[in-house]
This record gives C-alpha cells, sequence and structure tokens, in this order.
C-alpha cells in the first residue's frame, strides 16, 4: 500500500489509470481508504463531446456514462491500494449489477462518486459504487472487473 497525500489531481490520477480525453470521467480523488474506499469528483461541462448528441437540447451525460466514472473511482482505489506496480493496468468489466440511474445528470453539476470495495480474489475487484450530485444519489451499481497488464 502506498502513503496518500489527498487531493489527489488530475496529472497524478493519468500517471495512475490509462484513460485519456474524451474517455477519462474523473477529475480528483478528494478521500481514500486503503482496500476500503474511494470518492472521486467529476466536473461536468457542457463542452464534453456527448452532450452534442445526448441530447442537444436537453443534455444529459449518458447513464453509460457515469458506469465509467464509477469504474475509473473502482481503478483508482485498487490502484492506490496495490502501489505503483499496478499503474496503467487495464481494467476489464465483467459484470455491471443492479445498475440504476435516479436523476438526470447534467452540465454544470458535479458528480461525487462514491465507490466501496465489496470483495477482491486475485485480480478480480468487486466494487459498489454510487453517483451523487449536490448531496442527491443520482446513480448506483455493482461492479465487477479484471485487472491485466497491457
Amino acid at each position: 500500500m502506498t502513503t496518500t497525500t489527498l487531493p489527489i489531481q488530475i496529472q497524478r490520477i493519468m500517471e495512475m489509470i490509462p484513460h485519456r480525453y474524451p474517455l477519462l470521467l474523473v477529475d480528483r480523488v478528494v478521500d481514500f481508504v486503503p482496500d476500503e474506499r474511494i470518492v472521486v469528483l467529476k466536473n461536468v461541462t457542457i463542452n464534453e463531446q456527448f452532450f452534442a448528441g445526448h441530447f442537444p437540447t436537453e443534455p444529459v451525460m449518458p447513464g453509460v456514462l457515469i458506469i465509467e466514472a464509477m469504474a475509473q473511482a473502482s481503478a483508482l482505489m485498487v490502484v492506490q491500494t496495490l502501489g505503483a506496480e499496478t499503474e496503467g493496468k487495464l481494467v476489464y468489466f465483467m459484470s455491471i449489477e443492479e445498475a440504476k440511474f435516479r436523476k438526470p445528470v447534467v452540465p454544470g453539476d458535479q458528480l461525487q462518486l462514491h465507490v466501496k470495495k465489496i470483495k477482491n480474489r486475485s485480480n478480480v475487484w468487486r466494487c459498489a459504487g454510487e453517483a451523487f450530485v449536490d448531496g442527491q444519489k443520482v446513480a448506483e451499481a455493482i461492479i465487477t472487473a479484471m485487472i491485466l497488464d497491457r
């Protein structure tokens, strides 16, 4: 495990996971407990490419991208827990369960992604994710993923 200085800014996040624009969907880590939980922020702006088509007259962040942001938060928790030898590895979805979307996420919102480890065995991790905007839960899902070398 590594020592963590919070917040973890975007430059460090890009060292930890391989995602890049336009699919890097996390901006800052604001809370972290090794092998237990992480809280990550995603600032939602009108400049995001997906808003051009979803939906042009009433922009809404696609639910699948909220789930992807939860998965990236999960990957950050794993990397920060396991240390530098896991940086840059790929995380592949194995399952997404119990996904629920409760309220639209729109430009100007700040997603606060709360991810908790449920369990892990070897390179497979299962996590519960919740997304909040202004303290209101907007989405949730159970994510199982496998961490592999590139």
